[in-house]
């Protein structure tokens, strides 16, 4: 028997990972399990090839987005599904594949529910996959949502 305690739903804040969060708000609900909400930031110096390119902007920038990000995680699920619901919140910086997995450990998290944006080509190398990085080194299951596809919704 599936028995899910916890359950993971990383968010960027896109579209896809609203959709991510439905799943994971509806499984959630159906097994009693905690939910909890990650969002991670990444250094954006991290992100540019040739450090001479560019220049962080002034200011503790990364503090702001942090800052920034943990306003954003508060305002999801929305209040109305979020009563009576144990919702755990985190905030964490670097590399959002690895911070994924290290929080799922942690955790002890029994599912990661992603939304991914199914880049393909050239895009798909240049950026990667976050998705499938969690896939193929995640300590649980994953299950990976898509704007495209069907929904899980009985008729």
């Amino acid at each position: 028997m599936i028995n899910l305690k916890r359950i993971l739903v990383p968010t960027d804040f896109s579209p896809h990972s609203k959709q991510a969060l439905t799943y994971g708000c509806a499984f959630a609900e159906k097994f009693g399990a905690e939910l909890h909400l990650l969002h991670v930031v990444q250094d954006l110096v991290a992100m540019v090839p040739e450090p001479g390119l560019a220049f962080p902007p002034p200011g503790d920038y990364m503090k702001e987005l942090t800052e920034s990000a943990d306003r954003s995680l508060l305002t999801i699920p929305d209040a109305a599904w979020s009563v009576g619901k144990t919702i755990v919140r985190s905030v964490r910086q670097g590399p959002p594949f690895l911070e994924i997995i290290r929080y799922a450990r942690e955790n002890d998290i029994d599912l990661i529910v992603l939304g991914t944006h199914g880049r393909t080509g050239l895009t798909h190398v240049l950026l990667g996959s976050v998705a499938e990085k969690v896939v193929r080194k995640g300590p649980c299951p994953v299950l990976t949502v898509r704007l495209e596809e069907h929904e899980f919704v009985a008729p």
